[in-house]
């Protein structure tokens, strides 16, 4: 009885290692071919976020509260104003909707008039890194 397991053993060995030195892995090489433009873009994408700073810009905020009252009034804004850009930003606990990105003062508060009548709770804000 032994000497069949010792049998059985060793074959499920000899097996295993013929079967393992057979095997081979992918070996191909693969190359990539990008559009020169592409790295243009790339290029000018970064030079565009150098230049923007969040500083430099006034926003108008619209809600606080609560995730999902924050995407349906998020949601509500974009079909209302959808010449004005707006966004989630997510501060402990509170989710807030900030729309705009003014340069000056004077923008932000001519397009705040205009928001104020479908917003409540509207405040005028020049965010911080």
């Amino acid at each position: 009885m032994r000497i069949i397991t010792i049998r059985k053993i060793f074959l499920s060995l000899l097996v295993l290692a013929t079967v393992t030195s057979k095997m081979n892995a992918q070996d191909q090489n693969i190359s990539v071919s990008q559009d020169p433009k592409f790295e243009q873009l790339l290029n000018e994408k970064r030079k565009i976020n150098a230049s923007l700073t969040v500083n430099d810009s006034y926003k108008i905020q619209i809600y606080t509260g609560g995730s999902e009252n924050a995407k349906k009034t998020l949601n509500e804004f974009r079909q209302e104003f959808n010449d004005i850009d707006a966004t989630i930003v997510f501060n402990t606990p509170n989710y807030k909707v900030w729309v705009g990105s003014f340069r000056t003062r004077n923008e932000a508060e001519r397009n705040l008039v205009n928001i104020k009548d479908q917003y409540k709770n509207v405040l005028l804000i020049k965010p911080s890194r």
